[in-house]
């Protein structure tokens, strides 16, 4: 296969990834309970404490982000690549898992009152529109850095990290928030 046509399969891989990944979550939000129940996942089974482990990935990845950000800028380039290998394979792990429990588990409703549920629902508001264009930018400055294309992968990361971190960021903190509600 031609670098052309490996481009243009990696390119619409990347397109098709990025459209089936917030459609498929989008879909387990509106997902009915019932059938969620109908799956036979205990209420006190491990899968109930993924919040927990959630919270977990999206903070390592936003310290591996922070870390690679640092490797960069020091030209470490080997140290940048194992540390955003490291934050993309805890990113999939995290989708895996929260996929597994919106599969399983009712949505959980936050019951905060007053100025604090408006800072929740900005953040948790902010957290969903940004986590859908981070799937391409992340997929894709990755592989811009993967294949030597420095100067298309700095036009992308300009966009693709900051986001990036926010939303791992906002992800520990719509953790922190909904604790006492899971």
């Amino acid at each position: 296969m031609s670098n052309t046509a490996s481009e243009k399969l990696i390119m619409r891989t990347i397109a098709i990834v990025s459209v089936l990944i917030p459609v498929a979550v989008a879909l387990l939000m509106i997902m009915p309970a019932s059938w969620k129940a109908s799956l036979g996942i205990e209420e006190n089974s491990a899968v109930s404490n993924l919040p927990v482990f959630h919270a977990v990935l999206n903070g390592s990845t936003f310290v591996l982000l922070v870390c690679a950000g640092i490797a960069i800028k020091s030209k470490n380039i080997t140290m940048h690549r194992t540390f955003m290998i490291s934050a993309f394979v805890l990113s999939s792990v995290f989708l895996i898992s929260y996929v597994i429990y919106h599969l399983t588990h009712p949505s959980a409703k936050f019951g905060g009152e007053g100025s604090i549920r408006m800072v929740y629902f900005f953040i948790l508001i902010s957290h969903i529109i940004l986590s859908v264009p981070v799937i391409p930018l992340a997929l894709l400055s990755i592989y811009r850095g993967w294949t030597n294309d420095i100067q298309r992968h700095k036009k992308i990361v300009k966009f693709a990290y900051p986001v990036w971190l926010y939303v791992a960021l906002t992800g520990v903190l719509v953790y922190l928030f909904m604790q006492p509600y899971y």
